[in-house]
């Protein structure tokens, strides 16, 4: 029997993320979106990106940008596509 994840909630501070798989014959890859999380700092930002990649892939990786000091876009290993992007401003 292969490992399914049924539920899931994810406590963010004071914000909960809460999902629900569907049954097999109902699956459908994610397309045309992405989920934007927005990280208080650079070192917050790396730990998701890094946790996120794990089995996953890097599309753009984590890096400072003119807008942000940390910005990395990445597809979890269930295929949902994340962009990171850290509040604090990028260094010059």
């Amino acid at each position: 029997m292969e490992d399914k994840v049924i539920h899931a909630t994810l406590t963010l501070g004071e914000l909960v993320l809460a999902g629900a798989d569907v049954l097999p014959s109902g699956y459908e890859p994610p397309s045309g979106f992405a989920v934007l999380l927005a990280m208080e700092t650079a070192q917050q930002a790396e730990r998701v990106f890094t946790a996120l990649a794990v089995n996953g892939t890097v599309r753009v990786p984590l890096q400072q940008t003119f807008w942000s000091a940390a910005f990395g876009i990445v597809v979890d290993q269930f295929g949902v596509p994340w962009e990171i992007n850290c509040e604090e401003a990028a260094t010059t």
